[in-house]
């Protein structure tokens, strides 16, 4: 079992930024992936940034240059900083964790964007 808190949302102004921060516990030592899915109200839930603990990353194209996936290598933090924040990154945004072929997801923390 892998436990995920997430923290770093709120309220911000467009061209903003923002530092998501996911802190894992329980089998932290066999977490390979760790990354962050966003779902605004009435979409689908879409992948932001993800990250190998081969440091592999993966971004979403619309955040690709104005975003950075860091992981810590303990493997037990990964942290989403968002620059340039634009209204539609308003959302609820949800760490995950992939250990074998199980993925644990955190409660989520809500990120909105507006003046």
């Amino acid at each position: 079992q892998v436990q995920l808190v997430e923290s770093g949302g709120g309220l911000v102004q467009p061209g903003g930024s923002l530092r998501l921060s996911c802190t894992a516990a329980g089998r932290i030592f066999s977490i390979y992936n760790m990354g962050w899915y966003r779902q605004a109200p009435g979409k689908q839930r879409e992948l932001v940034a993800s990250i190998t603990t081969g440091n592999s990353t993966n971004y979403l194209d619309s955040v690709r240059g104005r975003s950075t996936n860091n992981g810590s290598n303990a493997k037990n933090m990964v942290y989403l900083q968002m620059n340039s924040l634009k209204p539609e990154d308003t959302a609820v945004y949800y760490c995950h964790a992939d250990v074998t072929t199980n993925r644990y997801w955190g409660q989520g923390t809500q990120v909105t964007v507006s003046s």
